[in-house]
C-alpha cells in the first residue's frame, strides 16, 4: 500500500485502559496545579475550606465525566463534543461550537501552554527566558511528528509524560509534608489575614484546573473494547487527579501555611526552594515543563480527531479530513492545527482569543452535556454504560456550567461579547462550506 494519504481510511483501536486513563490525567494536568493553588487560599479563610474547594471541584467535574463517558459509549468515534451536538442539535450549532474550538480556543490554549513550557524548560537548563517561543514551538513541532507515526507512538509518548508529570507532583506533595507536617494542623485553622472570603471565587481556579478530562472522547474512535474502556478510564483518571490534587495542596499548606500559600506568586517553587535552594527550582520547573509539554500532546491530538471530523463531513477542506492510510493518524489536521498554534504564540495573538472564547468554551460543555437528553430519549434499547443517578448528574452539571457563564459574563461582558462575535463569525464559513457540500 502507498503512503499517499486517502479519505477511506478508519482510525485503528490501539489504546487500551492504561493509556485512555493516562491520557485523561495527562489532560486535565497541566500548569493550573502549580500556579492556582495560591487564588484559592487568598478567597478562603482556612486551609480546610481550601481543601474543600478542591474536592468539590472534582466532585462537580466528576458529575460532567459520567455524562461524557456514556457519550462516549454510546458514539465511540473521533470528534468527542462535536460529534454529539452535531447529532443532537443539528450540523450548524456544532459548526459554530467547533469552529469557536478550532480557531481560538484550542489553538490558543496550545500557544499559552507550550509558551509556558518553554519558559519553565528555559528555567531548568539555564537558557534565557527570551528562549521560551522557539523552546514551546519546537514542542508543538515535535508532538506532531510523534502523532503522526501513529497511535501506538502518540499513546506511548503520553504514557511516559502523564507518569513523569505524576512524579513530578508526588514529589512536590512530599516534599511539602516533609518539610513542615508539623505545621499542617495550624495551616488547616481559620486564618484570620484573609479579609472577605468568597468560596465561588475560589471555586472557579478550582474548575479551570479540573478542566481537560474530555479530551479522550476526541480520540474514542482509537479506544479499545470503548463501551468498558472510556467509563473506567474517565473516571479512574479522574479520581486520580483528585487525590493528586488534594495531596499536592496539603503539601502546599504544610510547606506555606494558609496565609504564605494566599500570598505566594509561585507556591510549588517556594516549597521547593525552601526543601533544596535554589537546585529545587530548577527541579520544579522541569516538572511544570514536563507537565505542560504533556498537556500539549493530550490537547493537540484531541483537536485533530475534531478538525479531521469536522473536515470528513465536508464542513472545511475535504483534505483535512482524509487520515494516512498505513498510519491512519490526520496528519494534516496536526500539522495544520500545530501550525496554526505556532503562529498565535509567535504573535502574541492567543491571549485575547483565549480570554474572548472562554464563555463560548463552557456554553460548549452545556450543549454537549444537553445532548445527553436526547440520546436517552432517541436510544432507549442502549445497554452500555448509563450515568447512574440521571437525571441529576446532567443537570446539575448544566447549571454549574451556566453558573460559571454568568459570573464570567458579570466579570467581563466585553470579553464574552467578542466570544460570542468569534462564534458568529463562523456562520458566513459555514454557509459556504455546506453549499458546496455533496447532496
Amino acid at each position: 500500500m502507498s503512503d499517499t494519504v486517502t479519505a477511506s481510511a478508519t482510525y485503528l483501536r490501539r489504546m487500551g485502559g492504561f493509556s485512555s486513563t493516562l491520557l485523561v490525567v495527562g489532560g486535565v494536568i497541566g500548569a493550573g496545579i502549580f500556579l492556582n493553588p495560591a487564588v484559592v487560599a487568598a478567597h478562603t479563610h482556612s486551609g480546610t475550606q481550601l481543601l474543600l474547594a478542591w474536592v468539590l471541584g472534582g466532585v462537580l467535574t466528576m458529575l460532567g465525566a459520567l455524562c461524557f463517558a456514556e457519550l462516549g459509549a454510546r458514539r465511540p468515534e473521533a470528534g468527542g463534543s462535536y460529534l454529539y451536538i452535531f447529532e443532537a442539535f443539528g450540523p450548524l450549532l456544532a459548526f459554530l461550537f467547533g469552529w469557536t474550538m478550532l480557531i481560538a480556543d484550542l489553538p490558543g490554549s496550545l500557544a499559552a501552554v507550550a509558551l509556558i513550557f518553554g519558559r519553565y524548560a528555559a528555567t531548568a537548563v539555564g537558557l534565557p527566558l527570551h528562549s521560551a517561543p522557539a523552546l514551546g514551538s519546537s514542542a508543538l513541532v515535535l508532538i506532531a511528528l510523534v502523532h503522526a507515526r501513529g497511535i501506538s507512538t502518540g499513546a506511548a509518548l503520553q504514557n511516559v509524560l502523564s507518569l513523569l508529570k505524576l512524579g513530578a507532583v508526588a514529589a512536590l506533595a512530599g516534599t511539602g509534608l516533609w518539610l513542615a507536617a508539623p505545621h499542617l494542623p495550624a495551616a488547616l485553622a481559620a486564618d484570620p489575614t484573609i479579609g472577605q472570603p468568597n468560596f465561588a471565587l475560589a471555586l472557579l481556579p478550582v474548575l479551570f484546573a479540573y478542566g481537560g478530562f474530555a479530551y479522550l472522547n476526541a480520540l474514542a474512535g482509537e479506544v479499545r473494547d470503548p463501551l468498558r474502556t472510556l467509563p473506567r478510564a474517565l473516571i479512574g483518571g479522574l479520581l486520580l487527579v483528585m487525590l493528586v490534587y488534594v495531596l499536592v495542596n496539603l503539601g502546599y499548606l504544610a510547606a506555606l501555611g494558609h496565609a504564605g500559600l494566599a500570598r505566594s506568586e509561585a507556591p510549588a517553587a517556594a516549597v521547593m526552594r525552601q526543601a533544596f535552594g535554589p537546585l529545587g527550582e530548577r527541579l520544579i520547573a522541569a516538572g511544570i515543563a514536563v507537565s505542560t509539554f504533556g498537556y500539549c500532546a493530550v490537547a493537540l491530538g484531541g483537536a485533530a480527531r475534531v478538525l479531521q471530523t469536522i473536515a470528513a463531513q465536508g464542513l472545511f477542506f475535504r483534505s483535512l479530513g482524509v487520515l494516512h492510510p498505513r498510519r491512519r493518524t490526520p496528519q494534516r489536521a496536526l500539522i495544520v492545527l500545530a501550525g496554526w498554534s505556532i503562529v498565535l504564540a509567535l504573535s502574541g495573538s492567543f491571549a485575547w482569543l483565549l480570554n474572548y472564547t472562554t464563555v463560548v468554551d463552557w456554553l460548549g460543555y452545556a450543549a454537549t452535556i444537553a445532548a445527553l437528553f436526547w440520546y436517552r430519549r432517541r436510544q432507549p434499547g442502549y445497554r452500555g454504560f448509563r450515568t447512574p443517578l440521571y437525571p441529576l448528574e446532567p443537570v446539575v452539571f448544566i447549571a454549574l456550567v451556566l453558573a460559571v457563564v454568568v459570573v464570567t459574563v458579570a466579570y467581563s461582558p466585553g470579553n464574552a461579547g467578542m466570544g460570542l462575535l468569534v462564534m458568529l463569525l463562523g456562520l458566513p464559513v459555514y454557509a459556504f462550506w455546506s453549499r458546496r457540500k455533496p447532496a
